[in-house]
């Protein structure tokens, strides 16, 4: 029994996929891939740095963005593209005037050449995959990460999204993307926002697109779990809370990170990444733990079928994942299957 059928009543089974994957060095990797998952998400290649490193119509790099779309439609899966709008892994020039100063939000002028930044960027991206990507995560990880349910900031303040754009950068991010693919789901896909203050934020902001009719269209979740969280908070709150916006839930980058450190960190900030990249050693029992966890996870998403729409892994094996160390994922460095894996399919059956 393979992830794909044994969940195929329920929701699609996706996983991040890489350069090595989509252009075929990795064999393994492949075979996994396509005989385990019907969706799939690009790690990098789709990201602004990747895909736009150079101002201009010139500036554009679409080789391996065009290759992991064609691998993806040469094996008959839901395609999906992350990410568009993002603080982290977007050059500098994006933020900067011809002369190098770096814009402002109490310029006008400013404000007008970041819009249009982003709109030529949204569409030339978008565009060039409609109809063959099918789901966009269009802005990314936006919200403020702070713990504290009084801090009064609903986004990130660092970001310079918001510094020159504020609220603008979201709303007008999807009005771009549902322009040039109306026909596309459109997420917005953040972390830890099981979390209550982060969670009280995330109602917040899309009660708010709501309201202004921004055609945002699913959640995304990224799950970027440890051995003991984001139960019950994934249940008891967020699935429940979140539901009650009327849109679908995707779990968006789902991985459990088993080492020391990654037990001490709820955050999937890449900023943080001496916690939460999988750094020190696995706990000593993770594999045991694994199994609990990913088993409790799916029968939550199970229960919540009507709700989650598509569970997607974030990389193939631990080999390829961002949090190595801590183990992660249902197959090991060697493509072999963890006792996690049958737990999964477990659920299923």
């Amino acid at each position: 029994m393979t992830l794909k059928d044994a969940f195929k009543s329920d929701f699609p089974i996706g996983v991040a996929i890489n350069q090595n994957h989509f252009t075929g060095q990795d064999t393994n990797g492949v075979v996994l891939i396509t005989s385990q998952f019907n969706a799939i998400s690009p790690e990098n290649v789709l990201k602004w740095e990747k895909v736009h490193p150079q101002p201009g119509t010139n500036g554009y790099d679409f080789a391996p963005g065009d290759a992991y779309v064609t691998f993806g439609e040469q094996h008959h899966m839901l395609i999906v593209g992350h990410t568009l709008v993002w603080h982290n892994q977007t050059p500098s020039w994006v933020f900067q005037d011809e002369n190098g100063r770096w814009l402002s939000g109490t310029n006008a002028a400013d404000r007008e050449l970041l819009l249009q930044r982003m709109r030529d960027h949204i569409q030339m991206v978008v565009g060039r995959y409609k109809g063959r990507i099918k789901i966009w995560d269009v802005v990314n990880e936006a919200l403020n990460d702070s713990p504290r349910l009084n801090d009064t900031n609903l986004l990130r303040q660092t970001s310079p999204w918001v510094r020159v754009l504020g609220m603008d950068f979201i709303v007008k991010a999807f009005e771009y993307a549902h322009e040039t693919h109306p026909d596309a789901i459109l997420r917005y896909n953040d972390y830890s926002i099981e979390n209550p203050a982060k969670r009280k934020r995330l109602i917040a902001l899309i009660k708010y697109l709501q309201s202004k009719k921004v055609p945002v269209m699913a959640i995304g979740s990224q799950t970027h779990a440890n051995l003991t969280w984001p139960e019950p908070d994934l249940e008891d709150n967020f699935l429940t809370e979140a539901s009650s916006l009327g849109l679908p839930i995707h779990i968006t980058e789902l991985d459990v990170n088993g080492s020391q450190s990654g037990q001490r960190s709820q955050s999937a900030d890449i900023m943080q990444s001496a916690q939460v990249n999988g750094g020190g050693q696995p706990v000593a029992s993770v594999q045991e733990q694994m199994v609990q966890q990913y088993g409790d996870l799916f029968k939550i998403f199970l229960k919540h079928r009507d709700t989650v729409r598509l569970v997607t892994f974030w990389g193939v094996t631990d080999a390829d994942s961002w949090r190595r160390n801590g183990q992660p994922l249902l197959f090991d460095g060697n493509w072999r299957p963890k006792p996690a894996f049958r737990t999964v399919i477990k659920t299923a059956e």
